[in-house]
């Protein structure tokens, strides 16, 4: 497979027309980033939450000044805190959190699964209850830009599902006298969350998994919210005392489009997603190669103009990036299943088929009137991704995450007896005779 870039073009190429490639070559030839050496990292990540474990509230203290340059006493923000936020926040901000929110609980609310009994016989039911978590401990980061947006993805499908207690921390900020950013406190206060703590990075993540009782902070079940390569490691390396929804990497965007896609509605998107970081990914696939060209011009014309044009270009430029040239859509649909993108534009002709036939992605966007801004913000849909492939295995945020399904059996002495030999039959052909006697002790005489 060739790959190439002029000197003018933004996004490297690479050209897969011609070629009958497997999924194995496939995943291959996508544009990935560099595989980073996490080694260094992860010894790091483990010092951080074995001293938060070990020593608490000191310790956080130590990592607020040593990170954050904050002297912090005590990570509580205070509940005068929160409504001081909400009070001062700009009304237009206010007005659309406020929508954010609406479309997000109703489509969360539709996503509950009910319980439903099974009658497998006659006294014989097996239902799957679904619980909700008792506690969670949901992460809002700091860094390049402000989320709000991830305070009510994270909040709405908790508080949907029926979690009794949340706890949400964010960075302390320099320039808000060690608090998070207000409007990351508006967001909590509209949303009802009075728990909130000025802690990032990896040892917030320590602080859900173990607790802090000098501050109240009890232990978490489970952990959600994106975060940078610290946070990700910590909670990969707390996964199993805890839950977590997944280890997020740098965000992502793929587009599929043909000839009818407008190449500006196409170069601002990849844009959009590349000035989150100069990690992000922001590939483009297609068959015309008269749209590729376009596109390159509409990048570096809208580059001029778009606010952190250096750290967009950063990104564009990139190794996890390009434009993948392929012979038909049919292959295009190859290619983006192989990528397994967090965020999928389809911008193509009939593009409602064209999606419906796409496997592996974190969200599928559909025509040209649906950019992955609408998802990042008022579509309804969660934000909160599969990233770096492991949309071809796990699933965005929602309300199942907040969720355990637990069977519940319930037989009556004559349904037991009906399967009674089966069980005693299975159960020494597994060498495991106790599990039958378990069952026939229950018919003998008395």
């Amino acid at each position: 497979m060739s790959q190439q870039a002029t000197t003018e073009e933004l996004l490297r190429t690479i050209d897969l027309r011609g070629q009958q490639l497997s999924l194995a070559q496939l995943r291959r030839a996508v544009p990935r980033a560099a595989v980073e050496d996490t080694a260094q990292v992860e010894e790091r990540v483990r010092e951080v939450l074995e001293k938060v474990r070990d020593q608490g509230r000191s310790a956080l203290t130590e990592y607020a000044a040593a990170f954050d340059g904050v002297e912090q006493p005590d990570p509580r923000v205070p509940a005068e805190a929160l409504q001081q936020a909400l009070d001062a926040l700009d009304p237009q901000i206010r007005l659309a959190l406020e929508e954010s929110i609406a479309r997000a609980q109703r489509v969360a609310q539709e996503q509950r699964p009910q319980n439903i009994p099974v009658q497998v016989s006659r006294g014989a039911e097996v239902t799957l209850r679904w619980q909700p978590m008792r506690r969670v401990g949901l992460y809002a980061p700091g860094g390049l830009a402000v989320y709000p947006s991830s305070v009510v993805m994270n909040v709405v499908p908790a508080l949907t599902a029926g979690v009794e207690s949340i706890a949400l921390a964010s960075p302390p900020q320099k320039a808000f006298n060690g608090l998070p950013h207000p409007t990351i406190l508006a967001a909590a206060a509209l949303l009802g969350v009075t728990e909130v703590y000025a802690i990032g990075g990896a040892q917030a993540i320590a602080a859900f998994a173990y607790g802090v009782e000098e501050v109240g902070l009890e232990p978490v079940d489970l952990i959600t919210g994106p975060g940078n390569l610290y946070v990700a490691t910590a909670k990969r390396l707390v996964k199993g005392l805890v839950g977590i929804d997944s280890e997020a990497g740098p965000t992502e965007i793929a587009i599929l489009a043909d000839d009818t896609a407008p190449a500006s509605f196409v170069a601002a998107d990849l844009i959009s997603q590349a000035e989150h970081d100069p990690a992000a990914a922001a590939v483009l696939v297609t068959p015309s190669v008269e749209l590729a060209a376009a596109v390159q011009r509409e990048l570096e014309a809208q580059l001029g103009q778009t606010k952190h044009r250096e750290r967009v270009a950063a990104g564009l430029s990139g190794q996890q990036s390009a434009v993948v040239l392929v012979d038909s859509l049919a292959q295009g649909i190859d290619v983006v299943n192989a990528y397994a993108a967090e965020h999928l534009e389809v911008i193509t002709a009939d593009a409602a088929s064209v999606a419906s036939q796409v496997r592996n992605a974190g969200a599928i966007f559909v025509g040209p009137s649906a950019p992955v801004s609408l998802g990042d913000y008022c579509a309804g849909s969660n934000h909160v991704l599969p990233t770096s492939g492991t949309a071809a295995f796990s699933s965005g945020l929602s309300v199942q995450t907040f969720l355990r399904g637990i069977q519940v059996i319930d037989y009556d002495r004559a349904a037991l007896a009906q399967v009674s030999e089966h069980i005693i039959t299975l159960a020494r052909a597994e060498d495991l005779p106790a599990h039958g006697d378990a069952v026939s002790i229950r018919f003998r005489e008395e």
